[in-house]
């Protein structure tokens, strides 16, 4: 009963509060409030935009400025990038990228060279063995160290079972004004693809200019500096100084810096649907007692040793374009670099015999341009052309025990892959390599890449 008075009751004072929200006066009061709400919302949603930008210019934050946006987000397994503050802020994000490779050449892979060109015993030329490897894994750790600096560390698992240490660096985070300083070992950022991990390059193989020039990737020991311009267009100017222990220098233990670097890059948007960068860098090395291998007069490989300095010059330029700036079904992205190098110094043609040092110049160059095509979602292809310029060698009073090269390095390659997520990929190429004297060697590839833990996006 007491149940049945109440809801009698209730029911009573709806109906005429019903009544009256029908009534045209009290909707345009309703509307009335509701537009007041929300002019209040946008009044205060406008004040902490305004809180945030003072606080920025206060602490000198750097502009929310970046790289031209987005053409195409890197379409490949993503290596970890520093996390976040959050749950797992004492955790480092971990991540591994697996490999593996299936090769079959018309050539033996044993003693790949690059006709014309004197590089170091051992180097990493060429696109490795026949048959099946396990390709170059990597393991990736990164994390905030505190509200200044962040860390991060990428090791080499190789094929032949060794370990390396690709990069392990700290990195500020919050110097102001634009300026990000990054210490201990990392890939420099001269040109567009030398700070790439292999994981993320479009074909299986980086191109011959950066093998014979840079030695496939240079990477070094030191300090770098970078500016970014708090301008809308995208404006980017770097400094290095390192040990100089890779080739084009070598690792000599010298107290002053044995490489320096400079580089530039400017970037923006056309539109919403392309966008674009480019730039031009300089890498200065030293080398002193440099073992290099060169082919003497009989065409047989001889050992020697370089002591002086190369000059490296590069010229990158890229050009993405994915339509309303929607890379995940269709999109194109067409870039090429050109590499020229001076080396100047001696070079003895036995390192043993002082006797036989002897004036050493050469000016070489090389060049690279390919076209990835993204024609479904989840399907690519692809096409490279490269060419080199072994120049005419000054070898001074050795000039009659070397062999000049007989013709110009070149390559072209074809590639197709299928990324069935983000996370995975197979890719299949072919190549006609004319690197080496002699027959060119027919290639074919068949490669997978499987990316396991936490990942973030890669630079432009």
């Amino acid at each position: 009963m007491t149940k049945t008075f109440a809801a009698s009751i209730a029911l009573a004072l709806a109906l005429p509060m019903a009544a009256r929200a029908d009534a045209p006066s009290d909707v345009q009061a309703l509307r009335q409030e509701i537009e007041a709400i929300r002019a209040a919302y946008e009044a205060r949603l406008q004040a902490l935009e305004q809180r945030l930008k003072a606080s920025e210019a206060a602490t000198g934050a750097p502009p929310v400025a970046s790289p031209p946006s987005a053409l195409s987000p890197p379409s490949a397994p993503a290596a970890s990038t520093a996390p976040a503050a959050g749950a797992n802020a004492f955790n480092p994000a971990i991540s591994l990228i697996l490999s593996g490779l299936y090769a079959r050449r018309s050539r033996d892979a044993a003693g790949d060279t690059i006709s014309g060109f004197a590089l170091p015993p051992g180097a990493e030329v060429g696109p490795g063995s026949r048959g099946f490897s396990l390709a170059e894994s990597e393991l990736g750790l990164a994390a905030n160290i505190d509200p200044w600096l962040s860390g991060r560390a990428n090791i080499a698992l190789h094929p032949d079972d060794s370990v390396s240490i690709e990069e392990a660096y700290v990195q500020t985070s919050s110097l102001g004004g634009g300026l990000t300083l990054k210490a201990g070992r990392f890939f420099s950022g001269i040109g567009y693809l030398n700070a790439q991990h292999a994981h993320t390059w479009d074909f299986v193989d980086n191109p011959l200019a950066y093998q014979a020039l840079l030695g496939t990737q240079y990477g070094d020991d030191g300090v770098q500096l970078k500016w970014l311009a708090p301008t809308e267009l995208f404006v980017e100017l770097g400094l290095e100084l390192g040990r100089g222990r890779g080739f084009p220098g070598d690792d000599t233990g010298r107290n002053g810096a044995g490489m320096s670097a400079l580089t530039a890059h400017v970037g923006g948007d056309l539109g919403r649907s392309h966008s674009w960068q480019a730039g031009v860098s300089m890498l200065d090395a030293k080398a002193s007692d440099q073992a290099v291998q060169a082919l003497d007069s009989t065409g047989a490989a001889v050992e020697s040793a370089f002591s002086g300095r190369t000059r490296v010059w590069v010229a990158d330029a890229v050009w993405k374009w994915a339509p309303e700036g929607n890379a995940t079904r269709t999109s194109f992205k067409l870039q090429g670099e050109l590499l020229r190098s001076t080396r100047s110094g001696t070079l003895r043609f036995d390192p043993a015999d002082p006797q036989s040092a002897g004036r050493y110049r050469a000016v070489q160059s090389g060049w690279y341009l390919q076209g990835v095509y993204q024609f479904l979602p989840r399907w690519r292809i692809g096409a490279r052309a490269e060419r080199l310029d072994p120049g005419t060698p000054d070898f001074g009073v050795n000039a009659g025990r070397y062999a000049l090269a007989g013709q110009q390095p070149r390559k072209n390659s074809l590639m197709l892959d299928f990324s069935p997520s983000e996370f995975s990929r197979v890719r299949l190429q072919f190549a006609q390599d004319h690197a080496q004297p002699g027959a060119g060697d027919r290639q074919l590839f068949l490669q997978y890449q499987m990316s396991l833990g936490a990942h973030g996006a890669h630079a432009y």
